[in-house]
């Protein structure tokens, strides 16, 4: 009941501006938290066994708080107010959650900007994406456009809701604190190498089951968007996903390069530096704005299979 109501508020409105203006959003005050620790236990004059020690102890404690103050308030609301409408409320909360409706804005944006002109292109896929936007082509803008909305399809809006069906708001609030302790300090980077590691691998485990998930959502949504094929998507996943640089951004992004007959991943540019990268799906790489556009409806119908499998779910456990 929490993820379905959470999953339909956050659809319907999002995080409205002016909130966000007024209060900031839960993400933030979690990335707060962690960049206090950051500063504190991060410390130059450690080695990588002290610094990765500290880490652990970053995220033990980051869960611990954010966990705790969720578990605080499911309890309060559903003491204070029982039944349906104390589902309702912690539903509200747990809205803050998910980012379905933002991610299509921002990728949305990208498509806009690039049918107008590489350069505008360029500016708008840099707000999501970290590889550098002056050396990608028309191509590499739709690429990395397309791969971001798979992926945080997976992380942003499964696996939130996976956690929030499966332990409440608390749940979904450990999940969303341990992703952005990732994004935050789970790089491989002089500071954060051994600083991060207990978050990159926390995070990449929590998000398991969920990028199994988003595939399955994405191949069930290829049935029903014009242009896009199931069983390529089928044979993209079984075939590319293993083969990705991370355990689970592969699924998602071989199940949306295969429904659409296209090829993502592949080699990229990070801070200067040429990576090595293994590509998803063997259609077309010159990718482009329409193809930005043809992303986004897949990812419709793939939130429209989610909310149907959780309401189903939801009617089945009221019969049972």
């Amino acid at each position: 009941m929490t993820a379905l109501v959470a999953l339909a508020l956050e659809g319907a409105v999002g995080w409205p501006a002016p909130l966000y203006a007024a209060i900031g959003h839960p993400v933030t005050w979690i990335g707060r938290l962690i960049g206090g620790f950051d500063r504190v236990l991060n410390r130059d004059d450690f080695g990588a066994p002290l610094r990765r020690a500290a880490g652990v102890v970053t995220l033990i404690a980051v869960l611990a708080i954010t966990g705790g103050i969720a578990w605080g308030l499911q309890s309060g609301l559903e003491a204070l107010v029982p039944g349906f409408a104390g589902l309702l409320l912690v539903g509200i909360l747990a809205a803050s959650l998910p980012a379905q409706r933002s991610l299509d804005t921002h990728v949305r944006a990208v498509a806009e900007a690039l049918e107008r002109d590489l350069p505008a292109g360029r500016r708008a896929v840099s707000m999501i994406v970290g590889r550098d936007p002056s050396r990608l082509d028309e191509a590499g803008v739709a690429r990395a456009a397309i791969e971001s909305l798979a992926e945080n399809f997976s992380d942003g809006i499964v696996a939130p809701l996976f956690w929030t069906a499966a332990a409440g708001l608390p749940g979904g609030v450990l999940y969303k604190a341990a992703n952005t302790a990732d994004s935050m300090i789970g790089h491989r980077t002089p500071r954060h190498e051994a600083f991060g590691w207990a978050a990159a691998r926390c995070d990449d485990l929590v998000n398991l089951p969920a990028s199994r998930l988003s595939a399955l959502w994405l191949v069930l949504a290829a049935t029903i968007t014009p242009g896009a094929d199931a069983r390529t998507a089928i044979a993209a996943i079984r075939r590319d996903a293993g083969s990705h640089r991370s355990p689970n951004a592969g699924w998602p992004e071989a199940a949306m390069a295969g429904a659409l007959g296209l090829a993502l991943a592949g080699p990229r540019v990070y801070e200067g530096e040429v990576y090595d990268g293994a590509w998803m799906g063997d259609g077309r790489r010159d990718l482009v704005a329409a193809d930005v556009r043809r992303a986004l409806g897949l990812y419709r119908a793939a939130l429209a299979v989610q909310a149907t499998a959780f309401a189903v779910l939801l009617v089945a456990f009221a019969l049972v």
